[in-house]
């Protein structure tokens, strides 16, 4: 049985992530953001069964002291956690450095220190900027629209680093936009969710132009585990992708059409992102991965939203509707 650690576990896709791997079997140790009220993000919502099956670690990726401990009797790392809202980044670019960037070079010192026989680094679609040709390959060129997006390049470059300069068995796994159950309300899907849920007459959204490739999330916590189990992925850059777009403008009224057809859609300024830092397109390949692993889509968006749904109905108390969320 091998031993996982999982950072940024209590976060959306971390928290579906150690949900995944204890279904393959895996011993998960799960890095929790320490806070005094001991709130342990979305697990805290896990059955009592289920946690008892998670090791809990809390510290804060910040401190390389706590991350070598919670790197300790390891085999594999999946490295999430990161501070990912694109608006807060323009207001707090130095937390996303010292998050970003120095936390995952916290992840790869200790992992080498200590021999770590696997390394994931999650980077993100939005290094790619807007594309400058579809689909985004992995060749494609890097481009810092955004704080976040520029420390995130950071991040994997120094990835790459490690794994060039000390030969450790790295991975750099770029999912593109990933969505479903617990996501937070800063992202576009359960914004335009949750305000149909609230019986709002109109929905404020930003650009309705871009579009975007979204998976669901338990595609991308597939994907992270099927890289996991390649040897033919050390040393990569990994997209995982559905080789779909859609924009913002078609989405919302999917959703609109399915929830309350009467709605209306209103522009809202304060959800724009300055002209230069848009990212106007993203669509990418997933032709790598599914040429070096087993993955394959299995939720079509049709699914996926579907299930989303489903699930805010059921925990639409856990969020701050009435409020732009950044």
């Amino acid at each position: 049985m091998k031993k996982v650690l999982v950072t940024g576990a209590g976060g959306f896709i971390g928290s579906h992530l150690v949900e995944g791997l204890l279904e393959e079997g895996y011993e998960v140790r799960a890095f929790i953001h320490y806070n005094s009220f001991n709130t342990w993000g979305w697990l805290d919502t896990f059955s009592k069964n289920k946690l008892k099956e998670i090791e809990i670690f809390t510290g804060d990726i910040r401190d390389p002291n706590g991350v070598r401990k919670a790197l300790m009797g390891i085999d594999e790392v999946y490295h999430l956690a990161a501070l990912i809202a694109i608006p807060f980044s323009y207001y707090s670019p130095d937390s996303y450095v010292d998050t970003n960037i120095k936390g995952t070079l916290n992840v790869l010192q200790s992992a080498r220190e200590l021999g770590t026989k696997r390394v994931l680094i999650t980077s993100t679609s939005e290094v790619y900027g807007t594309a400058q040709y579809v689909p985004i390959d992995e060749k494609h060129p890097f481009q810092g629209q955004s704080p976040y997006s520029a420390t995130k390049i950071g991040a994997d470059r120094l990835a790459e680093s490690f794994y060039k300069s000390f030969n450790m068995p790295i991975t750099i796994v770029r999912p593109f936009n990933t969505y479903g159950p617990r996501q937070s309300a800063r992202a576009v899907i359960p914004t335009i969710i949750m305000q149909l849920l609230a019986g709002k007459e109109e929905i404020q959204l930003g650009s309705l132009i871009t579009t975007r490739d979204f998976n669901y999330v338990k595609d991308t916590v597939q994907g992270f585990i099927e890289i996991a189990k390649s040897e033919k992925t050390i040393g990569e850059e990994i997209n995982i992708a559905t080789q779909n777009e859609i924009s913002i403008g078609e989405l919302a009224q999917a959703l609109i059409n399915s929830i309350n057809p009467k709605v209306k859609i209103v522009y809202d300024n304060e959800r724009i992102r300055p002209e230069k830092s848009e990212v106007n397109r993203l669509l990418g390949s997933n032709e790598k991965i599914k040429k070096l692993t087993n993955w394959d889509q299995k939720y079509s968006m049709k699914e996926g939203l579907e299930e989303t749904i489903k699930w805010l109905k059921e925990n639409l108390d856990k969020y701050k509707v009435d409020m732009y969320n950044i």
